[in-house]
Formats: structure tokens, sequence, C-alpha cells
């Protein structure tokens, strides 16, 4: 799309790696704040050849500027149709932002590397046998960018994909319901797509390996967010409030009514007060 290639990936490089053995499963054995954004139509995953990293292509991102959504540390297109989720964190912080889809739920995220690539054959071994460990499917499976991990959980069917880039590593997460995020599915045909024009962009910062690159929000949305995070937190203390009263048997405070209706410069006391 951009039209000028990221630095080199050796698509190939662990196409023959025997990596942590696993077994195959068969998918019959198992069952399993939004806001609506439009972009383009991802259903042809061969465009694009990113992800990219941001020195590279920000000249020629600014002609496509009101195409993407930026979060800071990712510039990501948008399938038609989408939904944005915000999650966040106990006091307001954006902590990832996904992707809700017809087909599924997609997550892209980026994370400090250091500058030798292969961050992401590492992590794919620690995911892996994270989820091995709390009761998951684990297959290894060759795709674009090398390995990618499928999963197949009691809630969802999960495929992590990983690339390396200059001192950062991308991952994007497809979760869907069964068979959803098996290859060559409408979900995982859209992240592959999605992933092929994503943008990172890394900072010149120090920041630990594998640490998250931080999610920053358009202005527009974190307003939003912050209004409607600051709403539900007066909700939570005015619901604390009453059922503490309740517990207490305290009654809540009540305006005293003037003995007799009087007038004055708006109207009577009841409407002054609103009552009538």
């Amino acid at each position: 799309m951009f039209g000028k290639k990221k630095r080199s990936v050796d698509e190939d490089r662990y196409a023959d790696d025997d990596y942590d053995s696993v077994d195959e499963y068969d998918e019959d054995d198992y069952d399993t704040d939004e806001h609506p954004v439009v972009g383009a139509n991802y259903d042809d995953a061969g465009a694009g050849s990113g992800p990219y990293d941001f020195k590279d292509v920000a000249d020629l991102l600014e002609r496509v500027t009101d195409q993407r959504l930026d979060l800071g540390s990712v510039i990501l297109p948008v399938p038609q149709g989408g939904q944005l989720q915000v999650e966040m964190t106990p006091d307001g912080t954006p902590q990832a932002v996904h992707l809700a889809t017809e087909h599924g739920r997609l997550t892209v995220a980026a994370y400090a590397a250091p500058k030798s690539a292969g961050q992401w054959r590492t992590v794919a071994a620690d995911l892996a046998d994270s989820l091995r460990n709390d009761g998951a499917r684990v297959a290894v499976e060759t795709g674009p960018w090398g390995r990618e991990l499928l999963a197949v959980t009691e809630g969802a069917d999960l495929r992590f994909i990983g690339v390396d880039g200059p001192r950062w590593m991308v991952r994007l997460v497809a979760a869907g319901p069964s068979g959803a995020s098996n290859d060559g599915s409408p979900l995982v045909t859209a992240a592959r797509a999605i992933l092929r024009e994503t943008v990172v962009r890394r900072g010149d910062d120090p920041l630990p390996v594998r640490e998250p690159l931080p999610v920053v929000l358009p202005q527009e949305l974190a307003e939003q967010l912050a209004a409607a995070h600051q709403a539900q937190a007066q909700a939570q203390a005015q619901q604390a409030a009453a059922q503490a009263a309740a517990q207490t048997g305290a009654q809540p405070a009540v305006p005293r009514m003037p003995e007799g209706p009087r007038r004055g410069a708006d109207g009577s006391a009841m409407q002054q007060l609103g009552l009538n």
C-alpha cells in the first residue's frame, strides 16, 4: 500500500524449525464501551507488505492519515464495519485496544525489542507453555511471517501472529468462536491483511525488552472515555453510599418543605424545588 518495503524480514527462517513438539488438534472436538469505525475493505489479504517501521513510511503515511487509526505506538487500518473496544486500567488509563468484527476480535500491540531479531520466537515459546499450563490445546503453524500459535481454549479459539522489527516486536491476537481462528478463515484473513498495513512507532527512548509500547488514544475518543469513566466512578460511589446507608438504617436527606405555599420571583416554592 505504501509502495515502500520495511526493513527486510526473512519470512521463512522459522519454517523448518521443529520448535517444541505439539499435537495437532481436531477442530470438531471443541466447542467453544464500543465505538464504530470505518476503514478499507480488507477481503484481499495480499494487499500491503508490512508491518512497517514509522520512520520508513512517515512521509507516505501523511496521505492516508484519515484512513488509519493512530494509537501512538501502532497505526492501524480498520476493517469495514469494525467496532473499536478500549480496555482501561482501574485509574482510567488505556491498556489495550481491540477491533471487534463480525467474525471475532483482533488485538494489535507493539513491544520494545533488542536490535537483533528473534524476540517473537522466544515470546512464542513462553506463550505456548503458558497456554498449555492453562489447559489449552496449542499447535505451531507457519504463516506469512513464520511461526504462528493456534490455541483452542474452553472459551475461544486464539491465533497469535508475531513479527520482529527494528527494536520492536508487534503481536496480533485473533480471538473468536470455535474454528474462527483456523488458517484461511475470514478472521485470520482480516488479521493478516491488517498486520500487513500496520505501522509501528517505536520512538527513541530506551525501554526494557518486552516492555509494551504505550497506547495513546485520539483526543476526541480519549475525552469521551474519560467522561464515561468519571460517570461510572460517580455512579459506583453513589451506589456504595446507598448501600452503606441501607446497612446502618440511615434515611437519605430530604429537603424540608415550607408550611404553606408562597410565591417568589421564579414561581411557587414547589416550582422552585422542581417538584411540580
